[in-house]
């Protein structure tokens, strides 16, 4: 034995260095760790032919084994760790040899990458990486966070660190558009670095909060360190609670859990949500703590062009606070009144199932026990009383097909039963109110005749849907019925929107705002998965990039316009409308829509290549493209390589050894510290993407394995690898500041700046784990993904 090391142990630390040593080397990480793989199982190979590698493995034929088998612990739970004492068995890290190790290893990483990377359950999510990333490259290259920057500077630069909370928000702001952290650190870091120095901010506070707020991009969605580690975490959960629930003696973890085993990536950017917005408050309280401590090193800053607000603080109370929250509670109320509501009258062609139980009984005595352990006994003599019951009544009612009479009659009672409003014309018409709102507030000045014409087409569309729609009000007849309201919001929406490009705010923040409601809304809202949500944002920001290209050229933007007012119009058709071809029921309705619905497809898909012929006249497409391709493209051998050396860790039993040595353990919470405190760590030598594909997948299956909430432990790891970019010395954040910093800003004030933001990072952490509700919060309010 080589310094008192178990074979499996110096293993271990040879793959290590060896991955080290090829990150060291400068050569491409996503080749380097496929190259660590190769000649680290080389190296053992080599070492175990020879007899150096020895492991001292637990004699399985030993009295001492069998009795605790005897016993009835599980083979399993018997390890090393927990029976230190049991007789022990010298053999070669590769019993059969190296030869069947290779052959071994080849094809267990031709069925990875099938799984994985090409044709897996996965890859449908994982395309949704190249698109985030283009479209944050093509918001980048947009100059948008240019304008935020500005903006927000003037709007927060007269309050004490106003410049840093700025940053803040702006950094914020971009992890939900752009989501790439060394664009975002390196555009902020030469815009706003100087001016923050040139108005007497301290060097430490000023780099620190924009390499801090540069990396919020790795929590607040869309995050690909979401989407990357929700992949692999969803199965990793499934497959380690299937393993849990077969080793309580349960036959599959449905029965077990009484839940399916299920976590998706779209349910864990609903549980990012929250944390992310709470680290961005986090990180601007200490901003403006700290100016309040250290006036003189973050002092306010007037900029000399500002100019004087026509608002006064009455009008901004009334407009921006009391008549939209007047507004947005009314509707609240209006909704648990049931006076607003979804009329749909559709029915199901069968009747409804009976009511089962809340947990399946119908087990073994060893899987009843372990649910009693799992769920409490209350539950469980809950479950066998409504099973009891269940039974007495005849059994479980099976769904049958109703007939036209009873449909007739179940369609009366829904019909009856209707709200006055319909959700989709009070949402439509509620937010068009907001806009009127809003753009009276921007310009209280300017005559309210054409917003008052506005409201009065709400206000009568909402007295049409009461005294003229119901529920079996044809779409056609609801479209002619609303023309005239529609037209006369249309006048005032027209003065609005004019009124609203005045406002710098507003025509900065409101085109790339709509488009991360459009995406995020999206999946928040569970009407998509990521994957389209993120094609929308991709067409999205080409769109909006070609606009802000054309205006930079005084030239005409309006096809692009148009173009997203036709997507508005698809979507609203397409909900309204059955554009199914070919249905029995089509209507003439119908049919006139679904020609409006292609013509709007049409112009649509025109406007996106008019916007790609733009942005590739003007030099932006091409870059933008080769960008993603190489980000893409490293995200994926990264992937492909980091399968290779998990693959060198299965084959001479390293993964089993660590997984053995994590369940020794007997409180599942101290594992999850140790598997933390070990990320943390290798946080400060290892990039995100490495430790995401390399560590991850060796200690998900104990981890996800035991009682803790998915999400949760999903986010906390998320939180704890976007430390990973401030924690020197190759912090990735660090290096992208660095290289855009001035001469007088040292290395040293970069790693002073970012060592309160590190502890704020672990505070988070800790906050989270105190307070894990902030994780399921959105979740349990939101549809699940």
């Amino acid at each position: 034995m080589i310094l008192g090391l178990d074979g499996i142990e110096v293993g271990l630390l040879i793959v290590f260095m060896c991955l080290f040593g090829g990150i060291m080397s400068g050569f491409p990480v996503a080749f380097a760790i496929g190259g660590a793989g190769i000649i680290s199982f080389g190296i053992i190979a080599a070492l175990d032919s020879a007899g150096i590698l020895i492991h001292q493995a637990i004699d399985s034929g030993s009295a001492e084994y069998g009795a605790l088998v005897a016993d009835g612990i599980a083979r399993d739970a018997i390890s090393v760790f927990r029976y230190p004492e049991l007789p022990r068995v010298e053999e070669a890290l590769f019993p059969g040899g190296w030869e069947l190790a290779v052959d071994r290893n080849l094809s267990f990483i031709v069925n990875r990458m099938n799984e994985r990377v090409i044709a897996g359950a996965s890859i449908e999510t994982l395309l949704a990486v190249a698109m985030f990333v283009m479209m944050g490259i093509t918001l980048e290259r947009s100059k948008i966070a240019n304008d935020l920057l500005t903006t927000m500077a003037r709007l927060f630069g007269p309050l004490p660190g106003g410049l840093a909370v700025s940053i803040v928000i702006v950094g914020a702001f971009l992890a939900a558009s752009t989501g790439i952290v060394g664009a975002t650190v390196v555009t902020m870091g030469l815009l706003a670095l100087p001016t923050m120095l040139r108005n007497g901010y301290s060097p430490e506070l000023s780099t620190g909060v924009i390499a801090a707020s540069g990396t919020l991009g790795q929590i607040i969605p869309p995050s690909i360190v979401i989407v990357l580690l929700g992949t692999l975490a969803g199965d990793l959960y499934s497959t380690a609670q299937e393993q849990r629930a077969q080793f309580v003696g349960c036959g599959d973890a449905l029965t077990y859990l009484g839940k399916p085993a299920v976590v998706s990536v779209g349910t864990l950017f609903q549980a990012a949500l929250l944390p992310g917005i709470m680290l961005a408050f986090l990180y601007a309280a200490y901003a403006f703590g700290f100016a309040l401590l250290n006036p003189s090193k973050a002092p306010p800053v007037i900029f000399a062009d500002d100019k004087p607000s026509l608002i006064t603080r009455s009008d901004a109370l009334t407009w921006f606070l009391f008549a939209p929250v007047g507004i947005i509670v009314a509707v609240v109320i209006a909704v648990q009144a049931g006076f607003v509501g979804s009329q749909s009258v559709q029915v199901s062609a069968f009747s409804a199932s009976g009511q089962t139980a809340s947990l399946r009984t119908n087990v073994s005595e060893q899987c009843s026990a372990a649910m009693i352990d799992l769920h409490g006994q209350e539950a469980w003599d809950t479950a066998v009383a409504e099973q009891a019951e269940i039974e007495a009544s005849g059994g479980v009612v099976a769904s049958r097909e109703l007939t036209t009479e009873e449909r007739d009659a179940l369609r009366q009672e829904v019909v009856a039963n209707a709200p006055a409003i319909g959700s989709g014309i009070a949402t439509l018409f509620i937010l068009l109110a907001l806009v009127l709102t809003t753009a009276r507030g921007v310009n209280p000045m300017a005559s309210p005749a054409p917003l008052i014409v506005g409201g009065l087409g709400v206000v009568l569309a909402f007295a049409i849907d009461i005294a003229l729609l119901g529920p079996l009000t044809s779409s056609g007849t609801t479209f002619v019925l609303m023309a005239i309201p529609l037209a006369l919001v249309a006048y005032g929406l027209r003065t609005a929107f004019g009124r609203l490009a005045q406002n710098e705010l507003l025509r900065v923040v409101f085109p790339p705002l709509v488009l991360i409601v459009a995406v995020l809304g999206s999946i928040l809202g569970g009407i998509t998965n990521p994957t389209p949500a993120a094609a929308l944002g991709a067409g999205g920001a080409i769109m909006l990039a070609a606009y802000r290209k054309l205006r930079e050229d005084q030239k005409s933007g309006k096809w692009i316009l148009i173009a997203s007012f036709s997507i508005i119009i698809l979507i609203i058709f397409g909900v309204n409308f059955d554009l199914r071809v070919g249905v029995g029921t089509t209507t003439i309705a119908d049919r006139i829509a679904m020609l409006i619905a292609q013509a709007s497809y049409h112009i649509a898909f025109g406007g996106l290549l008019y916007a790609c012929w733009v942005l590739f006249k003007t030099g932006v497409l091409p870059p933008v493209v080769r960008e993603t391709a190489k980000v893409t493209s490293m995200v994926f051998t990264i992937l492909i390589g980091s399968q290779l050396l998990n693959l060198v860790v299965i084959s001479f039993g390293g993964e089993h050894y660590i997984q053995e040595f994590l369940r020794s353990f007997d409180s599942e919470i101290k594992v999850f510290l140790i598997v933390m405190l070990v990320l943390f760590i290798l946080g400060f030598v290892l990039d995100f993407l490495e430790i995401i594909y390399i560590v991850i997948p060796i200690v998900g299956p104990v981890i996800y394995g035991g009682t803790m909430d998915p999400k949760w432990v999903t986010i906390m790891i998320a939180v704890n690898l976007q430390t990973s970019f401030l924690t020197p010395p190759f912090g990735f954040a660090l290096f992208y500041l660095r290289g855009v910093a001035p001469k007088e800003v040292t290395t040293g004030h970069i790693y002073r700046g970012v060592l309160p933001f590190v502890l704020i990072q672990i505070a988070g952490l800790g906050l989270l784990w105190m307070f894990p509700g902030v994780v399921s919060i959105v979740p349990d309010l939101l549809p699940n993904n």
